[in-house]
């Protein structure tokens, strides 16, 4: 990389620094590229972004920024992801570690909430926001079912009692 790229670079982190609300730091060493490109493709179904770089780039574009607790992670082979999910992303990340020995999680942050590694396992046990969604819809949903069914309960024992009476007059 030239000095321009570096540059723009830095400018592009600044920006994502600014625009997101979580950041997770990984150490990647060891990794194959073939088990780098599973890791985005899991990463990127999330709407999240995994992106290898340069530590001394990253802690410049960190500075300033509510970030800037996770510079002490930068020391190695490092990686960053950033997301709009963030228990989704944490999830991805954790799972991956499980599976491959090569990927370990360092810490991250959520917001100016720095996290270390335990912070993010914790944060990949909540539920993804599709599934917290899922569960408030169910809330709301679950009143309705039991009206409804109460207001069909009367009527349907009405019916029953019509159906009884008219065979007993039948008979």
């Amino acid at each position: 990389m030239d000095r321009q790229e570096k540059r723009a670079f830095v400018a592009f982190l600044a920006e994502v620094f600014a625009s997101t609300s979580i950041v997770i730091v990984t150490e990647n060493k060891g990794l194959t590229v073939a088990d780098v490109t599973e890791l985005r493709r899991r990463i990127r179904a999330t709407g999240s972004t995994y992106k290898v770089a340069k530590n001394r780039l990253v802690s410049r574009a960190l500075e300033g920024t509510q970030f800037d607790g996770i510079a002490p992670l930068l020391k190695g082979p490092t990686a960053l992801s950033w997301g709009a999910d963030p228990a989704a992303m944490a999830k991805v990340l954790v799972e991956f570690a499980k599976t491959n020995e090569n990927l370990v999680v360092l810490g991250g942050a959520l917001g100016s909430q720095t996290l270390d590694a335990s912070g993010v396992k914790a944060l990949a046990e909540l539920p993804s926001l599709d599934e917290l969604r899922a569960k408030l819809v169910g809330m709301l949903n679950t009143p309705a079912t039991r009206i409804a069914g109460a207001v069909q309960a009367p009527a349907g024992q009405l019916a029953r009692v019509f159906g009884a009476y008219s065979k007993s007059e039948a008979a």
